[in-house]
């Protein structure tokens, strides 16, 4: 490979291969549920290459890896998409045991338009609709996770890791430092091979959880963001292999403890002036600072489908379990659904605490913006700000998938932001899902059911 092209490399990228010789690219494309999907080939096969091919099914692909019926009226016939890789995504692999960077592509059909159901272009085409009308939306995911024991038995409950001290993770000791230090070893890889793909951590803390832990990313482009989340879920994960443990990004993984949210800060900027729309000349709240809130009021029962994806989603909505239950808003209020921070009025900014950790990082970007456009350009005006602790009011989203789903199929505006055949084909893979998670008897059905009715 020549050295022009590794010049042309992130900075990152360029000082993790400087004195090296690359070995291997892995090619990797996110699907629905925002697993890395692709292919890995030599370097200097790479070099040489200006696309690749895979095919449209794996959109169709469910969790479990079997197919929802979305392909269509010309049936099931896996039509290549054309991937070209997107250069500045260009990041190592350095858990690997060689040399290896990992590029993200994108995937547009044989006529050169992006393919409507790869979660990168959805995410892209909401953004440009907030461009065409002057604006600039900015994001800052938080993402929580659980680094828990082996689990080797899908029928064996979750348990937390062991950590340095040689006991298990204990629960309720939220931003306690000595339970960081617990997982230090795990801490240091995460930090390490963040660095090593350059990427800023603005901080991680201890959650409320028997070994979970919250990492916060500096606000910045959605796509960007977006791209972080999806390299560091398989950043996390390595890291914790790494020290006989798993990282899980399910909601609600442990019975009795929090779940794990991917809460999302949104702002939008003035395209030309750059200053944040939610603030006036004179520091004041905008209306449409007020109108994105009313969006999201309006938009996001049917928008849970995307931002709460699996049957255990709908777990982590527990009352007084640090997960919102409805979508009130509040300032510095961490009980509602819809929070505006303490900021100054520049970083005025509204914070989504509805999404889950185990969505599509694209698509629950994606759909959050998409609700608070919906409120700008519809004008929309939100309720009363709530004051006191929104648990003791009435739970006003969706409860189970089922009945996310049937709200999302009705919602004509959501689909017309983040495309009608994307929402199609999503609405048939997640509906196969579900009806395969039907099938399955649970333990709590065996013990009180068997023997009692």
């Amino acid at each position: 490979m020549s050295d022009e092209w590794i010049s042309r490399l992130p900075e990152a990228a360029q000082r993790y291969l400087e004195g090296r010789r690359l070995d291997e690219v892995e090619c990797i494309i996110s699907d629905l549920p925002g697993i890395a999907r692709g292919k890995a080939v030599p370097a200097s096969k790479f070099a040489r290459l200006k696309h690749f091919h895979l095919p449209d099914s794996i959109f169709f692909q469910t969790i479990t890896g079997d197919w929802g019926e979305a392909a269509g009226e010309e049936g099931f016939i896996e039509r290549d998409m054309i991937l070209r890789p997107d250069m500045s995504t260009a990041t190592a692999a350095p858990w690997t045991g060689d040399w290896t960077l990992q590029v993200i592509h994108d995937a547009f059909d044989r006529k050169d338009r992006p393919v409507s159901c790869a979660p990168r272009n959805i995410l892209r085409r909401v953004c440009d609709l907030y461009k065409a009308q002057g604006w600039k939306p900015v994001v800052a995911p938080e993402m929580e996770f659980f680094l828990i024991a082996r689990n080797l038995d899908p029928a064996k409950d979750i348990e937390p890791m062991t950590g340095r001290s040689g006991r298990p993770a204990a629960a309720r000791q939220a931003y306690s430092m000595t339970a960081v230090d617990e997982f230090g070893p795990v801490i240091d890889d995460i930090y390490d091979f963040a660095e090593a793909q350059g990427f800023e951590i603005d901080g991680i803390t201890q959650e409320g959880g028997a070994g979970q832990l919250e990492i916060n990313l500096r606000h910045g482009d959605p796509v960007r963001l977006a791209d972080e989340v999806f390299f560091f879920k398989r950043l996390i994960r390595e890291a914790a292999l790494r020290h006989n443990c798993f990282a899980t990004f399910m909601a609600k993984p442990i019975a009795d403890e929090p779940g794990s949210a991917m809460h999302i800060h949104h702002s939008v900027l003035d395209l030309e002036t750059g200053q944040n729309l939610f603030s006036g000349p004179q520091g004041g709240e905008t209306d449409a600072f007020y109108h994105f809130i009313g969006g999201l009021q309006k938009h996001m029962p049917a928008a849970i489908a995307v931002l709460a994806p699996y049957v255990n989603s709908y777990r982590r909505y527990v009352r007084d379990h640090a997960a919102p239950i409805n979508l009130e808003w509040g300032r510095d209020n961490r009980t509602t659904g819809i929070r505006i921070p303490l900021s100054d009025t520049q970083s005025r900014r509204v914070e989504n605490r509805l999404a889950g950790m185990d969505c599509n990082p694209y698509l629950g970007i994606a759909a959050s913006l998409a609700c608070g456009y919906l409120g700008m350009m519809q004008e929309v005006r939100p309720s009363k700000q709530f004051r006191g602790d929104a648990y003791e009011g009435e739970g006003d989203i969706p409860r189970v998938l089922g009945q996310a789903l049937d709200m999302f199929d009705a919602a004509k505006d959501l689909h017309d932001i983040l495309g009608p055949e994307f929402a199609r084909v999503y609405s048939i893979v997640k509906r196969s899902e579900y009806e395969e998670f039907l099938q399955v008897i649970s333990p709590w059905e065996r013990e009180h059911l068997l023997l009692n009715v």
